[in-house]
């Protein structure tokens, strides 16, 4: 049976679309569409968890998947990809076969997790630029290891954090890509030649670029300048407004291109929590601010975002000075097609029926979710 939502596009084009479980069926003019946002769901490729829930605690319920995930439509977020961060081999192996099974016993886990990213172990280890990842079990690539956690995964790791610089990391990166999963670049002090060396051997993606740093860095010889250059590398951006200033974001949307920029939220299992001290699974002891961000405790790393993608969307588009329509590119279809779904993140017939309609704030910004769509059901 069809259902229609109506509003504006990101572009301002007023639509009626017409949608089930088959997926969007008709997407018509509709000049007298009222004044909401209408976007396909958000894409999420780098979140640990949201709302008290986390995906890096072994101890968790087996059920937390499925409960991010539900959860996470509130906020307009469709497709996820659940991120665990720097562990021992049986920590790691817990977690992933955890999510395989969540997949596997529940449709809705299977349709929104299409995969897992696996930020680290194999990262720089340097104060700083390892941000709150436990240097006690960062170490160098273990190809044999890997190749456990994936079989652990059912084949679920589809996005692998490393840095370039440590020993065998191109050889490595080579063989991640020939087996189509997709290398990113990330905590990592790694030089334009490891960068560059990343590149050819197949890396494709930047693990929130311009953070995963020490708080100072060589002018000219740093990991920024060359993942700029690099056309095959999509940079990742956190527009939270605690990761990247303003200025910087803009810096980084214009020379790396909107077309290989992707938002992501990097939210923590903290993200929407009340300010305070906290002990969490990945960072230990984190403090919630009053202004949301989330910081390892009583230093001035950030532990993580205390924000959604939908969050993030509304700073890009505020503070951070993007059009709604390039901001809203950078959320949905480009994060599918880098992940290979051509299924998603567009209103187009044919695409699947994940949608979002958005209310305007008083500012004419946005506001809150009047609807979302998963896979041709209203659930919000």
């Amino acid at each position: 049976m069809s259902e229609v939502l109506e509003g504006r596009t990101a572009d301002g084009r007023g639509v009626r679309v017409r949608f089930s479980a088959a997926g969007i069926e008709e997407v018509v003019d509709h000049p007298s569409a009222p004044d909401v946002l209408l976007i396909p769901g958000l894409v999420d490729i780098q979140l640990n968890g949201y709302g008290g829930l986390d995906v890096n605690d072994p101890a968790a319920a087996p059920d937390v998947l499925s409960d991010l995930v539900r959860l996470l439509w509130r906020q307009g977020v469709t497709t996820v990809c659940p991120t665990i961060i720097s562990a021992d081999d049986a920590t790691t192996t817990t977690l992933v076969q955890r999510a395989a099974g969540a997949r596997a016993a529940d449709p809705v886990v299977a349709y929104g997790v299409p995969g897992l990213h696996l930020e680290g172990p194999y990262i720089s280890s340097a104060e700083g630029a390892r941000g709150a990842h436990d240097p006690a079990v960062i170490r160098d690539s273990d190809a044999d290891e890997f190749d456990r956690w994936q079989t652990a995964a059912d084949g679920l790791i589809k996005i692998m954090t490393l840095a370039p610089e440590r020993t065998g990391a191109t050889e490595f990166t080579r063989r991640l890509a020939a087996h189509g999963v997709i290398p990113s670049v990330g905590h990592s002090l790694a030089t334009a030649a490891d960068v560059h060396a990343f590149a050819a051997a197949g890396g494709r993606l930047c693990t929130h670029l311009g953070n995963g740093l020490p708080a100072q860095i060589d002018r000219h010889h740093n990991p920024i300048w060359p993942q700029l250059t690099e056309d095959n590398l999509t940079a990742c951006l956190i527009a939270d407004g605690q990761h990247l200033p303003p200025d910087t974001f803009g810096a980084l949307v214009r020379a790396k291109g909107p077309e290989r920029c992707v938002l992501t939220s990097d939210a923590a299992a903290l993200a929407g929590c009340a300010p305070g001290d906290y002990r969490t699974a990945v960072g230990g002891a984190v403090t919630v601010g009053t202004d949301g961000s989330l910081r390892l405790q009583g230093t001035p790393y950030l532990a993580g975002s205390g924000a959604s993608l939908l969050d993030c969307l509304r700073w890009a588009t505020g503070p951070g000075g993007l059009p709604l329509e390039t901001a809203v590119a950078m959320a949905t279809s480009t994060p599918a097609k880098l992940l290979g779904l051509t299924d998603r993140g567009r209103l187009e017939i044919g695409a699947r029926a994940d949608l979002l309609q958005l209310r305007r704030d008083t500012a004419g910004g946005l506001g809150e979710p009047v609807a979302v769509v998963v896979n041709g059901k209203l659930v919000a």
